[in-house]
């Protein structure tokens, strides 16, 4: 298994459009969704990755937290399902449903979402200010399934509150690490 860090897109990209449809409530999502909302973090994760298994529990964890709250959340999975069945829609369904995810899981089937936001590994966190700006990307925490560290969400979780505040969120992001996304061949970005 090949680690993949994060691109780190540039702080202060407007976040990219994108309409997808939620594999649990069969709506389409938009970033129209989540407008008023002060936050929105946008999350590129899948079933399979053992990465994004470790945190998984901390990730539905997060949804209830902030479901009250004025921060929008899309898990977005991009992974090409037929060379990765277990990432299909109907296998994200269960993940949502069994995991109770409190926020939209979109199968990016054309895999463009993911290209437009520059995710290159799952997990991989991307969250927007009230104006639809980069303000954090990175790792949740330093958690990761070979160093026992306990998964926290500290990282994410801090930059979320300070937008949620609206005080600046630290510029001191590391990436985050997982597993490359699944491209469709010949779909790699360049």
């Amino acid at each position: 298994m090949a680690l993949t860090p994060s691109t780190m897109l540039p702080l202060g990209t407007k976040a990219p459009d994108f309409q997808l449809v939620d594999v649990v409530s069969g709506e389409t999502i938009s970033l129209e969704t989540f407008s008023g909302k002060q936050a929105l973090l946008v999350m590129f994760i899948c079933r399979h990755c053992p990465f994004v298994k470790y945190v998984q529990e901390e990730l539905a964890r997060m949804g209830k937290d902030y479901a009250n709250t004025n921060l929008g959340i899309v898990a977005i999975s991009a992974n090409d399902a037929a060379n990765y069945p277990d990432d299909a829609p109907d296998k994200l369904k269960e993940m949502a449903q069994q995991l109770g995810f409190t926020f939209p899981f979109c199968y990016d089937e054309s895999q463009e979402t993911a290209k437009a936001y520059t995710a290159a590994c799952t997990p991989d966190f991307f969250l927007f200010d009230a104006n639809q700006q980069l303000v954090y990307r990175g790792q949740l925490d330093s958690s990761r399934p070979s160093n026992n560290q306990p998964v926290t969400g500290q990282d994410l979780r801090l930059a979320i509150e300070a937008v949620l505040a609206q005080t600046p969120v630290n510029p001191d992001q590391k990436p985050s690490i997982g597993c490359n996304i699944k491209w469709k061949p010949g779909n790699e970005p360049a």
